[in-house]
């Protein structure tokens, strides 16, 4: 055998490889694409929400990313309860002043850390929060685990305040906003 018959060969079977490596990732790619978010989701990336009608005390529940939001106008009792609540009493410690940009204002995602049920906003647990019915974990009025299984605090989605009157859930805060709001 020469040498030009074995470079041949090399070539081929290097061109076939490349061509079998080319074919596989293009039947693959359906597979990868269909994990990116649906339209419908990437459209819900960001909820402009008007607070106007919502009373002190008051909690209301809206959709974002097609999970529950709570949003929660607390009352200074709610607000002072979340601040005074020492951080070596809590499950996942996090102070108040680090879950809100607006002592009065709390936004939340509504799913339990636990297994992912809705805590119920019209049964308060024990600390004046959430209680989730499933397997009982007791939120307080920070949405912070203080009694059950779930392993983690309610999650704060990003937001940002447009004005004294509307939020944008799904919106990184602006630089500085919390510190306006504690400083």
């Amino acid at each position: 055998m020469d040498n030009a018959n074995v470079t041949r060969r090399d070539f081929i079977y290097v061109a076939s490889a490349a061509a079998a490596g080319v074919g596989l990732a293009a039947s693959l790619w359906p597979f990868i694409d269909q994990m990116n978010p649906a339209a419908d989701t990437l459209a819900l990336k960001e909820v402009e929400f008007d607070l106007t009608p919502v009373i002190p005390g008051q909690i209301v529940t809206i959709e974002w990313q097609k999970k529950p939001v709570f949003i929660r106008r607390r009352t200074p009792e709610e607000v002072k309860a979340a601040e005074d609540a020492p951080l070596g009493d809590l499950i996942d410690p996090q102070a108040d002043k680090d879950r809100v940009q607006k002592p009065e204002w709390l936004i939340l995602v509504a799913t339990c850390t636990h297994l992912g049920c809705v805590p119920s906003k019209e049964m308060k647990g024990e600390f004046g929060g959430w209680l989730c019915p499933c397997h009982g974990s007791h939120y307080d009025t920070s949405g912070r685990i203080r009694k059950g299984p779930a392993p983690k605090n309610l999650e704060v989605p990003p937001y940002q305040f447009l004005s004294d009157t509307k939020v944008l859930i799904g919106a990184a805060p602006k630089a500085g906003a919390a510190a306006e709001h504690h400083g």
